[in-house]
This record gives structure tokens, C-alpha cells and sequence, in this order.
């Protein structure tokens, strides 16, 4: 008579490698990315994306730990691709990488859920030290991108505050309707396919939204939007 075989279960010594995703349009840089992961001995590069619509079918089955985003992508963007993933792969932390030091973009990126923000000038060793921050849950930052937020709320501190009246503040259903859309991550050209208006449109809806609420950019009428909806229902102007 045979003897049954007990099957062994291998159990792994050591911390498990940090799992990496990378999305990014450029398949030079993807493949850049992946052979530097790979050569990190606590990194394994586990997919690589060209768009964020591709990133959104396979990351929730590839369960990575970080993912590398690209905001400027074809079509959906790095910042919608993680507002998205937030809720699919929540345990994934996303770090926006990018070439472009754009304030709106950093305030966008981390409002949807990104845990940093990198240029892709970041020297290597910076990069794989970030990547490491981020699955501990830290938040890697750019040093010149840092420079330009502290930057941004200096000035926003130095501005004479000037309190809103519920009268100043009332916004049309439409306006309600677009600065929701922009507080989720959307670009204003997704704003007019969705809506199917004209950018033009859009851009003067949006530049009464700013007047009517007295600020001066897309995040300060994003923080004022999400305080107001985070209070009770019948706090002006929402």
C-alpha cells in the first residue's frame, strides 16, 4: 500500500518585499522603473499600466502595496485613477509621480487620497527611500514641491480674511453641481464632457464660484465646499 504524502506548507523567513505598480504612459520610463524596483532587495515590481482605464481593471488583482502614478495620463487622469482606486485598493498607497511642480495638482492628488508627490527628477536613492515611506504610511514629498506649499499657505495666511455672507455665497445648482466634480479630481475638460457644456462655460462658472466665495484658486474653493458639506444641511451656501 502507498503511503499518503502529508503536504508540507513552506513558510518564508523575513519581511515580504514591498509590492510596486507602476503607472505610467511612457513605456521607456515603465521599463526604467521596473529594473530599478526590481534591483531594490525590499522592492518587486508587480504590474506596469500605460493608462489609468487599464491600472483600474488589474491593480485590484495584482494587490500592490505602492503604486507609482503618473497625473498627466491619456485619457482618465492620475489624480481620478486614485480617487478610484481609494476605493477598490484601499490598502495601495498611491505617489503621484510627475514632471511638473503644479500646486493645484499636489492639492488635488492628496485631497483623492495620494500619499505623496514625487517629480521625476527624484534622484534614486530618494526614490526608493519614498517608496519605503509611503507603505509605512508616510507622506514623501518633493523637497521643491515641500517649498512651494509652505509657500502657498504663508501667503494664503497673510491674506486679510474677510468672512462670507450667506448672500455673497448662494451658488446656482449648476455651480454646486461643478465644484463637486472638481473637488472629486476632475480636470476642467472632463467637467465639460461630463456635463456636456463648453469649456468656456465651464471656465465662467468657475470664476464666479471664486467670486461668490471670495478665494482664489481650486483647493480653497474645495476646502470651503467639503467644510460647508461636512456641516449641518442647512449651513450657507451649499
Amino acid at each position: 500500500m502507498a503511503k499518503a504524502v502529508k503536504e508540507q506548507t513552506v513558510v518564508s523567513e523575513g519581511p515580504q518585499p514591498i509590492r510596486v505598480a507602476v503607472v505610467e504612459d511612457d513605456a521607456g520610463l515603465r521599463q526604467t522603473l521596473e529594473t530599478f524596483i526590481n534591483r531594490c532587495e525590499d522592492m518587486v515590481f508587480v504590474a506596469g499600466y500605460g493608462s489609468a482605464e487599464a491600472a483600474l481593471k488589474g491593480l485590484p488583482g495584482d494587490r500592490p502595496d505602492v503604486v507609482l502614478m503618473d497625473i498627466r495620463l491619456p485619457g482618465m487622469s492620475g489624480v481620478e485613477c486614485v480617487a478610484q482606486l481609494h476605493k477598490t485598493v484601499p490598502d495601495a498607497k498611491a505617489v503621484m509621480l510627475t514632471a511638473y511642480e503644479d500646486t493645484d495638482d499636489v492639492f488635488r492628488s492628496l485631497t483623492v487620497g495620494a500619499f505623496g508627490y514625487l517629480l521625476k527628477s527624484t534622484e534614486p536613492s530618494r526614490l526608493k527611500e519614498a517608496i519605503r515611506e509611503a507603505y509605512r504610511g508616510g507622506a514623501p514629498i518633493s523637497g521643491s514641491v515641500a517649498r512651494k506649499l509652505v509657500d502657498f499657505f504663508h501667503t494664503a495666511a497673510q491674506r486679510e480674511p474677510r468672512g462670507p455672507t450667506p448672500q455673497d455665497t448662494a451658488l446656482s445648482p449648476r455651480e454646486v453641481e461643478i465644484l463637486r466634480l472638481l473637488a472629486s479630481g476632475h480636470a476642467y475638460k472632463q467637467i465639460a464632457v461630463e456635463l456636456d457644456i463648453s469649456l468656456n462655460t465651464i471656465c465662467t462658472h468657475i470664476k464666479r464660484i471664486y467670486e461668490k466665495l471670495h478665494v482664489h484658486s481650486r483647493m480653497e474653493a474645495i476646502r470651503m465646499f467639503r467644510s460647508h458639506s461636512d456641516a449641518a444641511p442647512s449651513s450657507p451656501p451649499f
